[in-house]
């Protein structure tokens, strides 16, 4: 269970007003092992001041520490650098924004999930892959194999097939696998969930997963290629319609 008064303590201390914050990570994946930490990202709005000044702009605030002996990982974009991250067709901020694990909203959080419905491309396959492709090496690097990078591939490629097919963002494993509906998954979750974060493959194992990765990564390309998401996203000036007027009212203009 996710402590959300413990959370939302952690996010009232933040120095500007905050658009949003949700929960990714693990928690948000849906295999948080017991000693997982909690990954809370958002959007947070820069007073006049520091948005129209010389010195440098703190675009992004990080904060890791511990609150009541549970690692905490802060991170929040101001509202301009993350309006700029959807347009780059970044499945991350995807997730973050329409993370159902909500531990503070606005109405304009709710008013950017409209917009940004209109940002997905079927070329946000891309992040997918990568993001793949990274976590895979990451499990081909340790020995013995570890189960979480593994997690994170079959999360990741899942996840990227689901938003070519429907254009919806769905970042919970148990929940894609609904659809997917892979044996090794649950075993494997059970294993990450009621483990350590450490917990590990045998080696024999490995080939399986590495046949499985493949399957998976081609089908995504496919499945990219069959989209009927559009090649160009159609939420440009509803971002900066939204961007101008929450930075606005902020400042009182």
């Amino acid at each position: 269970m996710i402590d959300l008064e413990l959370l939302r303590a952690e996010v009232a201390s933040h120095p500007y007003p905050l658009l949003f914050t949700t929960v990714s990570g693990a928690h948000l994946y849906g295999f948080p092992s017991p000693d997982s930490d909690y990954d809370l990202r958002g959007a947070h709005i820069l007073s006049a001041k520091d948005a129209v000044g010389l010195l440098p702009k703190k675009e992004t605030i990080e904060f890791s520490g511990l609150r009541s002996g549970i690692e905490m990982d802060l991170v929040t974009h101001d509202v301009l650098k993350f309006f700029t991250m959807l347009l780059k067709r970044n499945g991350y901020v995807l997730e973050q924004l329409y993370s159902p694990l909500v531990v503070h909203t606005t109405p304009e959080h709710q008013e950017l999930k409209d917009v940004a419905a209109r940002c997905v491309t079927r070329h946000h396959s891309h992040h997918y892959l990568g993001f793949a492709t990274t976590q895979w090496d990451l499990f081909k690097k340790d020995e013995p194999p570890r189960i979480k990078p593994l997690l994170y591939v079959y999360r990741v490629l899942m996840t990227g097939i689901y938003l070519m097919r429907t254009g919806q963002v769905e970042a919970n494993l148990v929940v894609l696998n609904n659809e997917f509906r892979l044996p090794y998954v649950p075993e494997l979750g059970e294993r990450k969930v009621h483990g350590a974060e450490r917990g590990t493959l045998a080696s024999s194992e490995a080939e399986f997963h590495k046949r499985e990765y493949e399957r998976l990564v081609a089908q995504l390309e496919a499945e990219a290629d069959d989209s009927q998401l559009p090649d160009e996203s159609g939420c440009r000036d509803a971002l900066n319609d939204l961007v101008v007027r929450i930075w606005l009212q902020n400042v009182g203009l």
